[in-house]
């Protein structure tokens, strides 16, 4: 009955997340630069910028980055005994971001121009930090739901890593590389696609110990 229900949640997540990255994807379709594109300009750009910030910014997309998202997989592996799990978090890296280059070749959306802080040379829909951060520290959040038995440190960790996804996309519009709409689109095309991730996680641990026991054999 538990998993039903679990299942059914994760159904409405996967639902509602299409839905909301299919508007996006309508919008941006249509308009080259949507209303709320405007309205977080205002904010995070026009209104919200200096010095100060623009370091802490740069420091927040870079847990964000390619660079420290492997060098974490690697950490991973090395001070997790369970190396399903860290076998798991490489997949999950690897398949959203082959999702992430597909859609950017698909709809081809260039970046903003004008107000960059950094220097971005692919396509800007959707945003890649928020996909691959939203797979990456959402399925940290699974870990930590999963294995954690006190509950005040487990909420605490969930809290922290939800808000690091969050920043990283607001740090992509502050830094002028990407629209709110993409960071957007980029975060629900995720958490859909990590909802199908772990739901299919009983049957990826399935064929990962055959393979073990093959080898060992």
């Amino acid at each position: 009955m538990k998993n039903k229900i679990n299942d059914n949640k994760k159904l409405i997540i996967i639902i509602v997340s299409m839905i909301f990255f299919l508007l996006i994807l309508k919008d941006v379709y249509y308009y080259e630069v949507t209303s709320y594109d405007n309205w977080a300009y205002d904010v995070f750009v026009d209104n919200f910028r200096s010095n100060n910030m623009t370091l802490i910014m740069k420091s927040i997309t870079f847990l964000g980055s390619g660079i420290f998202i492997v060098f974490s997989l690697f950490l991973m592996f090395l001070l997790i005994k369970d190396k399903f799990e860290s076998f798991l978090a490489l997949l999950n890296v690897i398949i959203v971001f082959l999702f992430n280059s597909l859609l950017k070749f698909i709809i081809q959306r260039p970046r903003p121009s004008g107000f960059n802080l950094i220097n971005e040379s692919n396509y800007s829909f959707p945003s890649g930090h928020s996909m691959i951060s939203t797979a990456f520290y959402g399925f940290l959040i699974y870990i930590v739901y999963k294995k954690i038995k006190n509950k005040r440190i487990k909420y605490l960790l969930i809290s922290l890593l939800f808000l690091l996804i969050i920043l990283i996309c607001i740090s992509r519009i502050y830094l002028g590389v990407h629209y709110l709409s993409d960071t957007l689109a980029g975060f629900f095309i995720s958490l859909a696609y990590l909802m199908i991730f772990i739901s299919l996680i009983p049957k990826i641990k399935r064929r990962y110990l055959n393979e073990k026991e093959k080898n060992k054999s």
